[in-house]
């Protein structure tokens, strides 16, 4: 294909894993469309994302998910400068989709095409929602995923930390299945915190004075379950309640504290007053958002979180960064292969964690 990069809209496709989105994204940040389909009800029964079960939705759903992008957008496909959609990391039959469609897309009108990292996608969200300069620092927090990075630019990026294990958004998730409050865990874990009392019970603070910027929540996960089993039949709402509301500060107080070290590393290079953002899907908890956003404030950094809805997956933060590579000419041949694995700084070491090694 001979497409020639131009400014315009860019379409976005995310397909990653059990969202079916599509968004319109202009040049100037507006966001012209963003349709987002959840397949909730469809994994529910099993207690988590089936990766054949997803695939399939995406393949039935994706067409009119992108229509209804388009028609939001009031444009047609000659309008668009670009097909951007989510390469990797993630379930690789879900990717497959998005990507064959975007590729279908592009050559078809004669546009550019962009295979994103679904990582990037959400390091680069802050500059979509507010603009903010380069370079800052990431804490990117999600199911998958849990790493500090410094974000130098488009396709540059430095790993400081990592999990070692579990990531926030999987402890997240399995601590809620062990108290047994419904899937997806991770809201229904903060919707329970709400009504806690977070001192009651003494939960470990993993990592916490360590050195590094590395994560673990492996640890904390074993000792919530040590209290499940403890209380047996006293695990009635009242503990679910107070014991989530204790494992949500314990994941805070991890947080904060590698991202302090993280800041201190950060600034070494890069010199005081720089930006601070957190995003991924667990950057919605808004007990987290607080406590990091007091360290950004301590530590004298722009603090960034974007909206809830930008925070978990989405099709517009793979518009933006296929906005971010086509005003750079990084565009990407027909024959760009999707991954499961795809990490943000090939040059890192490779972690032992699950959510390292997806990342």
């Amino acid at each position: 294909m001979d497409a020639r990069p131009k400014s315009g809209p860019v379409l976005g496709i995310e397909t990653s894993c059990d969202e079916t989105a599509a968004a319109v994204v202009a040049p100037d940040r507006r966001i012209l469309s963003n349709v987002v389909l959840s397949q909730l009800d469809e994994h529910r029964i099993y207690g988590g994302v089936v990766p054949e079960i997803a695939a399939r939705a995406h393949l039935d759903h994706l067409d009119a998910v992108i229509a209804q992008a388009m028609s939001d957008a009031n444009l047609g496909f000659p309008d668009l400068a670009g097909v951007a959609a989510t390469g990797g990391p993630g379930l690789i039959g879900g990717v497959l989709v998005g990507a064959t469609t975007a590729k279908a897309i592009a050559m078809v009108h004669d546009l550019a095409f962009m295979g994103i990292n679904h990582l990037e996608g959400h390091a680069l969200t802050a500059r979509l929602t507010d603009g903010i300069d380069y370079p800052y620092l990431l804490l990117l927090v999600s199911g998958g995923h849990c790493q500090l990075l410094a974000v130098e630019g488009v396709g540059r990026y430095r790993r400081l930390g990592t999990t070692i294990d579990d990531a926030a958004g999987e402890a997240f998730d399995k601590t809620a299945k062990l108290m047994g409050l419904g899937y997806p865990g991770g809201p229904a874990l903060e919707r329970a915190a709400e009504r806690g009392d977070a001192t009651r019970f003494d939960l470990p603070r993993p990592m916490v004075g360590r050195p590094g910027c590395d994560f673990s929540f492996s640890g904390l996960k074993t000792a919530v379950r040590r209290r499940v089993e403890e209380l047996g039949n006293g695990l009635d709402d009242r503990a679910k309640s107070d014991l989530a509301a204790s494992f949500q500060v314990a994941v805070a107080a991890s947080l904060v504290d590698r991202s302090g070290r993280a800041i201190a590393l950060f600034e070494a290079e890069h010199g005081t007053g720089r930006g601070f953002v957190v995003a991924g899907g667990v950057a919605a908890n808004k007990t987290l958002r607080a406590a990091l956003a007091g360290l950004a404030e301590r530590r004298g950094m722009a603090f960034v979180a974007p909206p809830l809805a930008l925070c978990t997956d989405n099709a517009a933060m793979i518009a933006w960064a296929g906005q971010e590579r086509l005003a750079l000419g990084m565009v990407d041949g027909l024959d760009f292969r999707p991954r499961p694995r795809w990490p943000l700084d090939p040059d890192a070491a490779r972690s032992i964690g699950a959510g390292a090694v997806k990342a």
